[in-house]
């Protein structure tokens, strides 16, 4: 694997754990997360008598007071080394992250991106619909996968969002791809849809940060 460079913009640190330390904390962080938004669901959904919750919240509590004993000075960030980089906190994707859906955003290597994913309770906005500002959440990371397809990162300059209907909870598509390139800017273009079609297209600027144009650049 590649060695990262010497130097990392902030929020990224260097990762020397080992193939077999990170897959053991996939092992254990995947399905504890998957529980944490299994829980959010059902604090939306439950219709259980009211001494029940408050059975459950000092159950909680007490869970929240075990994983305080140690915490990290600030967000979790990008770890980055031999063994590929890990952004676990981030927001859309994040292993760790239980607001994260999570998306699994495949690439072409090149220029385009795409991911299948469901959406429920936690994203409604309008009844039965998913919020606009979730649409625009998802497209963001969608685009941004596709401008840095080339593994270098590119941040969001401008995001347009036309909203064709409303976009229902549930499984959906999401695509993205490069229309061109005008030196650190790329343009991209792309939309979200179900299962009859698009409800919301977007184009995009994403523009490659200055800290990232050297040739010590870090990878992900």
């Amino acid at each position: 694997m590649e060695q990262p460079p010497a130097w990392l913009p902030d929020g990224w640190t260097r990762d020397d754990a080992s193939e077999e330390q990170i897959a053991r904390e996939r092992g254990v962080y995947g399905p504890f997360v998957d529980s944490l938004r299994e829980l959010v669901d059902l604090a939306i959904r439950t219709e259980v008598d009211l001494p029940v919750v408050e059975e459950a919240h000092g159950q909680l509590r007490a869970i929240n007071d075990r994983l305080r004993e140690r915490l990290l000075d600030g967000p979790y960030g990008v770890r980055i080394g031999p063994n590929g980089g890990r952004n676990w906190g981030n927001a859309i994707m994040g292993l760790r992250n239980a607001i994260a859906p999570p998306l699994d955003i495949q690439t072409d290597g090149e220029s385009r991106s795409w991911c299948d994913f469901e959406l429920g309770a936690a994203y409604e906005g309008p009844p039965t619909l998913v919020h606009g500002g979730v649409t625009a959440f998802v497209l963001d990371h969608v685009f941004g996968a596709a401008a840095g397809a080339d593994r270098r990162p590119r941040m969001t300059g401008t995001l347009t969002m036309r909203y064709l209907r409303g976009t229902p909870l549930g499984k959906l598509h999401a695509e993205a791809h490069v229309d061109r390139v005008e030196g650190w800017k790329s343009f991209v273009v792309g939309h979200l849809a179900d299962d009859d079609g698009p409800t919301v297209e977007a184009e995009g600027i994403f523009i490659l940060p200055r800290w990232a144009r050297g040739d010590q650049r870090p990878k992900y």
